[in-house]
């Protein structure tokens, strides 16, 4: 039986910064720095940003301040979690103003607003929702032109699927894997089907390639046997 003892698993600290856990080396020229607030779901996808920055040549830093890129990925489930994101986005105002830091929204606030969210908060460069993430490369690069970006465009088959999540500040013990995205049920207290968009599922094959490549790198949850499932496809 696993140990763990030494291990802490806590997912649902609101507005954490978070950098990979294991130890990079890499010696990057630009770094971005985000925080998640809101459901698992915004953790998981943080983790699909990581991964796209990273492809591009950022790096992780859990310091603000001496990031280039600073991200925000949203909740907007209740009007408190929202005046969350806006009392924090002040803070960030003099890092912007001394360093020309970019500022970016992601997320179902991000998608609820729209570019409205660019009129009322004018240290934000871009406002990006949960199925436009892979866009974010050509948003910074506009970005860095003086361009304000925005894409808030929902898709009913994006589920990046293909991408491999940079695991972010976890315990090594558990992780998020996403099997599907977005809702159809038409709730009339919930937003999600307006923020994250119609009801679709990852194939079934790449949810058990990233499920062993989590098993294979020392996460264990439960037990499962995979040359069950890959007999199946």
């Amino acid at each position: 039986m696993l140990a763990l003892q030494d291990k802490v698993h806590n997912e649902t600290k609101q507005g954490e910064a978070f950098a990979p856990i294991a130890l990079d080396n890499n010696k990057y020229q630009k770094y971005f720095y985000i925080e998640s607030y809101g459901c698992a779901m915004n953790f998981s996808d943080s983790e699909i940003v990581a991964s796209i920055l990273q492809i591009e040549g950022f790096g992780a830093t859990k310091n603000f301040e001496e990031a280039d890129l600073i991200l925000i990925n949203t909740c907007s489930i209740r009007e408190k979690a929202e005046l969350t994101i806006r009392k924090r986005l002040t803070e960030f105002r003099a890092t912007k103003r001394k360093n020309g830091t970019l500022i970016g929204v992601l997320g179902c606030m991000a998608e609820r607003l729209k570019a409205k969210l660019l009129e009322e908060e004018k240290l934000v460069d871009l406002v990006v929702g949960p199925d436009a993430y892979r866009s974010l490369p050509n948003l910074i690069e506009e970005a860095e032109t003086g361009q304000k970006g925005v894409n808030v465009l929902l898709s009913r088959d994006e589920t990046y699927a293909d991408i491999a999540p940079v695991r972010l500040d976890s315990n090594g013990v558990c992780a998020f894997v996403s099997i599907m995205r977005g809702c159809n049920n038409m709730c009339s207290f919930c937003v999600v089907p307006f923020t994250r968009g119609r009801e679709r599922s990852r194939d079934a094959y790449s949810i058990v390639l990233e499920a062993q490549d989590l098993f294979n790198k020392g996460y264990r949850i439960g037990s499962f046997n995979f040359s069950l499932i890959k007999s199946s496809f």
